[in-house]
C-alpha cells in the first residue's frame, strides 16, 4: 500500500477539505464514513480558512503595490537630497558660502562629497541635517540655494517620511494577517489528519486496490515509495 502525505500548500489543503466534504455529503444517513462531528468541523473551519486566506492574499497585493510607490518615493527624496548637497558643496568650493557654514548641516568642512545615502535610516538623519542647516543659514543672512530649493527637497523628504510610516503598517498588517494563516494552517492540518484517519479506519477491511480507491474519493493523497508497484484491479483478486 503506497503511503499518504498531509497538503504542504494553502490549494492543497482546501482541495482536501473541499473533496473530503462534497463525498461526505453524497452519504445516506447512517452510513457515515466520517462522524458528523468532524465533518461539521471541516466546514466550519473551510469557511474561517478560505476567508482568512483570501484577507491575507489581498494585504498582500496591497503591500506590494504600495512598496512599489514608495520605492519611488524614496528614490525621488534621494535624488533631492543628494543633488541639494552637490550644489551647496559646489557653492564653497567656488567661495559663494563659507565652509564654515557646513557645520550647520552637520558637514565636514574638508569634505565635498556627499554622505551615504544609501539606507532609508541615511535619508531620514541626512535629510533633516540639510533643511535644518539650510534653514540655520537663512537665518544667519546667507542666501537660499535653488535648483533645488529647500522648499522642493522638504516637500520629498517629508512625502518620504509619512510614506515609511505608512508602509511599516502595511508590513504589520500583513504579518499578522500571515501569524493568523500560519495558525490556520496547524489547526486544518489536525481537522484533515482527523478525517483521513477515520477514512482509513473505514475502509480497512477492503482489499488493496478497492481500498485506495474509495480513499482517494474522500481526497487521500497515496504516494508510491521508488520501485513500488502501484495497486490494479488484479490485486483485489
Amino acid at each position: 500500500m503506497p503511503y499518504r502525505r498531509l497538503p504542504n500548500t494553502d490549494q492543497a489543503r482546501l482541495r482536501a477539505l473541499r473533496t473530503a466534504i462534497q463525498q461526505s455529503d453524497k452519504e445516506n444517513y447512517g452510513d457515515q464514513v466520517v462522524s458528523y462531528k468532524t465533518m461539521n468541523e471541516a466546514k466550519n473551519y473551510l469557511g474561517g480558512f478560505e476567508k482568512q486566506l483570501a484577507q491575507y492574499q489581498q494585504m498582500l497585493e496591497s503591500q506590494v503595490s504600495a512598496n512599489k510607490r514608495y520605492q519611488q518615493i524614496v528614490h525621488n527624496a534621494r535624488l533631492y537630497i543628494s543633488h541639494f548637497i552637490q550644489v551647496f558643496n559646489l557653492s564653497v568650493i567656488r567661495g559663494d558660502i563659507k565652509k564654515e557654514h557646513k557645520l550647520f548641516y552637520q558637514l565636514d568642512q574638508h569634505i565635498h562629497t556627499v554622505p551615504d545615502l544609501s539606507t532609508e535610516g541615511a535619508l531620514i538623519n541626512w535629510g533633516k541635517c540639510i533643511i535644518d542647516g539650510e534653514n540655520e543659514r537663512l537665518r544667519n543672512g546667507g542666501l537660499p540655494i535653488y535648483n533645488p530649493t529647500i522648499a522642493k527637497v522638504k516637500v520629498h523628504y517629508e512625502v518620504f517620511k509619512e510614506y515609511k510610516s505608512t508602509q511599516k503598517l502595511h508590513q504589520s498588517t500583513t504579518n499578522r494577517n500571515w501569524e493568523d494563516l500560519v495558525n490556520l494552517r496547524e489547526k486544518g492540518d489536525l481537522v484533515i489528519l482527523d478525517i483521513w484517519n477515520q477514512v482509513e479506519a473505514n475502509y480497512k477491511d477492503e482489499k488493496p486496490f478497492t481500498r485506495l480507491l474509495k480513499c482517494q474519493a474522500y481526497g487521500l493523497v497515496y504516494y508510491y515509495r521508488k520501485g513500488e508497484k502501484e495497486l490494479t484491479k488484479i490485486d483485489d483478486l
